[in-house]
């Protein structure tokens, strides 16, 4: 099993109240599937999130990635996962605005201090995949909206991680570029990857071959594509 957490709980500290971001979720997903994370806003759904993406720690309960247990790891090896392991992709991009989408791509592969012939080989094999080799010069302000996506998606590809977790990716997309980002993470699963994808939208979702929904930060269903 990849991913297994058991009894998970996050609760924030809001002045004098508390509050249950997620109470008590077991979930396991295997190696390889395509998983969409569904709710309403305030559901859990980005809490869990970044806590499968080693972002944030549970309240209580545990979290085994690989068979690894989480809670166990330092602060050098919990970096390395998220650097080596997970490939995240965001709404808002993050890209660097001043560098072009070689060097946004390339900055995952310095942190892991890969020789510089070798970073040019998984950039543009990660550009191509994404089909924006003729864009490697681009910087953001010179991409569209949905280029922008795709440069994030090849720079959380780069590393070829175990899993991509992608919040809202389509969020500020309109929806003809959003089926072909959508589109590209079909590519990138059925590549081999395992793919976790957070979303609200109903139509997003139905690309992913697993539908986990979450409310009040408890899972209400997990079904599967017929």
């Amino acid at each position: 099993m990849l991913i297994e957490i058991e009894h998970l709980t996050k609760i924030y500290k809001m002045g004098a109240e508390e509050v249950h971001a997620l109470d008590g979720i077991d979930l396991s997903i295997e190696r390889g599937e395509y998983v969409a994370i569904m709710g309403a806003s305030g559901s859990g759904k980005s809490t869990l999130m970044n806590i499968l993406g080693c972002l944030d720690v549970p309240t209580s309960g545990t979290y085994r990635l690989d068979d690894e247990l989480v809670s166990a790891m330092d602060d050098d090896r919990l970096a390395a996962i998220r650097n080596r392991q997970i490939g995240f992709v965001f709404q808002t991009f993050n890209l660097l605005p001043r560098s072009d989408a070689f060097h946004n791509v390339e900055l995952p592969l310095i942190y892991a201090g890969m020789s510089r012939p070798e970073r040019r080989q998984r950039v543009e094999e990660a550009l191509v995949a994404v089909g924006l080799s003729d864009r490697t010069r681009h910087r953001p302000n010179e991409l569209s909206g949905g280029q922008r996506q795709r440069v994030a998606i090849a720079r959380a590809l780069v590393n070829a991680p175990s899993i991509i977790l992608a919040d809202e990716p389509t969020g500020n997309l309109d929806s003809r570029t959003s089926e072909d980002i959508m589109a590209a993470f079909r590519k990138i699963h059925d590549a081999g990857n395992t793919v976790l994808l957070v979303t609200h939208e109903e139509d997003i979702a139905a690309h992913a071959d697993r539908r986990v929904r979450l409310r009040d930060g408890r899972i209400e269903s997990d079904s599967r594509a017929a």
